[in-house]
């Protein structure tokens, strides 16, 4: 997992957000209201889903994620943006996510800026601390590895873990909302790419208003997937 969008604690209170985060704004944003009934079947259910898919990909052979992580790597290659010095938020593999530490290090070796996302509080957005091989290291939230003192960036490009995912492009997390509330309060949207194994495909994820869609889903077994397009490349 990473600290883009942590676990799902409804049972001890800490640092898990709502199924919306409407409370936090003027309700009436936008003409939308939220069925809160509805709200809190589909939240039961995608906790009952995260389970069984986080389960399933514990599962999988090291060697098979391995592998999966080395493709999805490659895929990466294709897709970042050729533009000088992307800024890259990435996170910090837990629970059988795709290890991509040995793309991240490539990453900084060809000059390109790697963040990772750092929670700071509860019901607030992420800020994202400049990564680098050599940069010190400390335990955050949950003590997955954080930047101790990383420069502040704002990401072009955003890569977060999936447990599960749709064909519409809609990311199953991990329930905490912290990657939806962040990217709605970027100033400038960046490239989303979705990253996952094929396992975590999902007719659909029961969307709700508050949910931010995938630019790009890639999992390294099947062709990367764009929301934009009504085909993969």
């Amino acid at each position: 997992m990473s600290a883009s969008d942590m676990p799902d604690n409804s049972d001890n209170g800490q640092f898990s957000s709502p199924p919306c985060f409407m409370h936090e704004i003027d309700p009436a944003y936008g003409g939308l209201l939220p069925d809160r009934t509805q709200a809190r079947d589909v939240a039961r259910w995608r906790k009952a889903e995260r389970e069984r898919l986080i389960a399933a990909r514990l599962a999988m052979p090291a060697s098979d994620r391995e592998e999966a992580s080395r493709l999805i790597g490659n895929q990466l290659d294709t897709l970042i943006p050729d533009a000088p010095s992307p800024v890259i938020s990435l996170y910090w593999p837990f629970r059988g996510e795709p290890d991509l530490r040995k793309w991240m290090t490539q990453a900084c070796a060809k000059g390109w800026r790697v963040a990772l996302p750092v929670v700071i509080a509860k019901a607030q957005p992420l800020e994202f601390r400049e990564w680098t091989p050599e940069v010190p290291m400390e335990r955050g939230i949950w003590n997955i590895p954080i930047p101790a003192n990383g420069e502040i960036v704002d990401p072009t490009v955003v890569i977060a873990p999936l447990v599960g995912f749709d064909s519409a492009g809609y990311r199953l997390g991990y329930g905490g909302g912290f990657f939806d509330r962040t990217l709605a309060t970027l100033t400038t949207k960046p490239l989303i790419i979705g990253v996952g194994y094929s396992l975590g495909a999902m007719p659909t994820i029961y969307p709700q208003w508050h949910d931010i869609p995938m630019d790009w889903v890639i999992t390294g077994h099947t062709a990367p997937r764009s929301n934009a397009v009504s085909s993969t490349t």
